[in-house]
């Protein structure tokens, strides 16, 4: 019975299934496999960050001790600690010291934004490529892809600018500004110097390719246009006299 309910949901679907890859050369399915390509470059870049920011501490007992501070993707450095310089905390004179700032909600917005656009840019192909001719009959998905690539755009160029303000500070809150914040190295006959935090290239790259998102949806939204009656109709009104 499985097997002929299953024949029963998908036969409908694959009547109309016309596969042509041809679309991918044309600049409506070249520009959506792009968009994909950088989807997944923007979710990686972002999302597999892991970093450390690294301190050299004298303090009783204890000749320049190094302790580390290891964060990543989503960024919460208010839950990131610095380990103890010894078992007995410098004679009983350190306390936990946490990194400052929440950025959790700058990266998750961007990278769940890339995700979700995977999965359209997925989905539209999957209409490009085997259900083209519906698509170009009925201009109700035209003006549909048209809505989403509009918001789409739009949404990456606040999610690029909201993560790259994110970035910046994070930059602050694990580089060597940190060390004037921190109540135990102030402490009498403690020292504390800033030694190194992980390159955050990487990160940076992210930003770039928010950028080039931006970019390529915005011109998406002129190809998706021309494919509407929308287009039609303004051409319609500014020939006639």
């Amino acid at each position: 019975w499985s097997r002929f309910l299953l024949a029963a949901l998908v036969s409908p679907m694959m009547l109309g299934l016309k596969v042509d890859f041809s679309i991918l050369l044309e600049p409506l399915g070249f520009v959506k496999v792009l968009e994909w390509i950088l989807a997944i470059f923007a979710f990686a870049t972002c999302g597999g960050f892991q970093g450390e920011t690294t301190l050299v501490v004298s303090c009783k007992g204890v000749v320049n001790k190094t302790i580390t501070a290891a964060f990543a993707y989503p960024f919460r450095l208010n839950t990131v600690v610095f380990s103890a310089p010894d078992p007995k905390g410098c004679g009983g004179t350190w306390t936990d010291v946490y990194l400052m700032g929440n950025f959790s909600s700058s990266a998750q917005f961007f990278v769940t934004l890339a995700a979700l656009v995977f999965l359209y840019c997925l989905t539209a192909l999957v209409v490009y490529i085997g259900y083209n001719h519906v698509y170009q009959e009925n201009n109700k998905f035209p003006l549909t892809d048209l809505v989403i690539s509009v918001l789409t755009a739009f949404l990456w160029l606040v999610s690029t600018f909201v993560w790259a303000k994110a970035l910046a500070d994070i930059k602050v809150s694990t580089g060597a500004s940190i060390i004037p914040g921190i109540e135990s190295c102030k402490a009498p006959g403690t020292t504390c110097h800033f030694l190194s935090v992980t390159s955050m290239r990487i990160l940076n790259v992210s930003v770039v390719f928010g950028l080039l998102n931006t970019i390529l949806w915005a011109g998406n939204v002129w190809l998706v246009y021309k494919d509407t009656n929308l287009h039609s109709q303004w051409n319609r009104i500014s020939e006639s006299p």
